[in-house]
């Protein structure tokens, strides 16, 4: 096993707030609480706790206040929350938000879709939650979401992306997250992206949020890691998708990279063991199967019995 230092892998849970508001069914707040507790005591480095969203456009997440307000707070572990917009900035850091995540699209059709702005506009309003999150010394990351392609725009070209993720910087972000919010991206186009965006600013921590729409999450997640990323996203069994995109399924499973990291010696941190009987808790919680892998056939070092003649 390779010890914490340059190679390891930290890991963002967020199975909590990407992972429910796809959910048909409301995921009761005691219920959210208690994963959200339980999660914490796995070795993730950061809890997606909730979004600070519309109740109507995200019923899932109307408990967001309830939620945030409630959680035990386990000891180096950030918890941070999505927000769209300065009200709901406010509300999360009034309800105790360790971390501000803003999240524009790099397509205009997309973000158009989800915030009825274009890129730009929204990379405008972020100026007035920058200095709110200065105001209340609270870090601010964002996440430039359809990085690696839109599904109403097809490819998004590179540099575009790169421009939107160097005036972030300039603005103050304390972390960037490139997303793949429809699985469109591809293990050899995330390497390019991943470094490039590395290159351009290797002092801010650069996460990747991957989408498994078409198989490729894993093969992506090794392709930045490949290329220096030590920071994904991550949600419990694999749930979750994009209200607002088109065929956006499930985030790549936190038990399946973790156990892939781990088998192949890389360092995250987390009790891959918890994490498997957490995730096989949650077909009870949210009534039906989830795509996760590891958690259906066990780890590859948990050995069966011979069959006796």
């Amino acid at each position: 096993m390779q010890e914490a230092g340059q190679g390891r892998v930290y890991i963002s849970e967020v199975v909590a707030r990407d992972g429910f508001q796809n959910e048909a069914v409301f995921v009761p707040t005691v219920d959210k609480i208690a994963l959200i507790d339980a999660l914490a005591g796995s070795g993730v480095a950061r809890i997606e706790a909730t979004a600070f969203v519309s109740p109507k456009a995200v019923p899932n997440m109307r408990d967001a206040a309830q939620v945030m307000g409630a959680i035990n707070r386990a000891p180096g572990v950030v918890y941070s929350a999505l927000v769209p917009n300065l009200r709901g900035a406010v509300a999360a850091l009034e309800a105790g938000a360790d971390e501000l995540n803003l999240v524009f699209s790099a397509s205009d059709s997309h973000n158009l879709a989800n915030v009825r702005m274009t890129s730009t506009d929204s990379l405008r309003a972020f100026e007035e939650i920058f200095a709110l999150g200065q105001a209340w010394s609270k870090p601010v990351a964002v996440t430039i979401a359809t990085a690696f392609g839109c599904p109403f725009e097809g490819r998004v070209d590179a540099q575009r992306v790169l421009d939107f993720f160097a005036r972030c910087v300039a603005m103050g972000a304390s972390a960037m997250a490139l997303a793949d919010t429809t699985g469109i991206g591809n293990p050899a186009q995330v390497e390019r992206l991943a470094g490039a965006a590395l290159a351009l600013s290797p002092t801010t921590p650069l996460g990747l949020h991957f989408h498994n729409t078409r198989g490729m999450g894993l093969a992506n997640v090794l392709a930045a890691y490949k290329a220096g990323a030590r920071r994904f996203d991550a949600s419990l069994g694999g749930i979750g998708g994009c209200p607002f995109a088109p065929g956006a399924t499930g985030n790549i499973c936190t038990e399946d990279t973790v156990h892939m990291f781990e088998e192949m010696g890389v360092f995250t941190g987390v009790d891959l063991p918890l994490l498997v009987a957490l995730s096989r808790r949650l077909p009870g919680l949210i009534g039906h199967d989830t795509p996760g892998q590891v958690a259906k056939a066990g780890r590859s070092c948990d050995l069966h019995p011979a069959p006796t003649r």
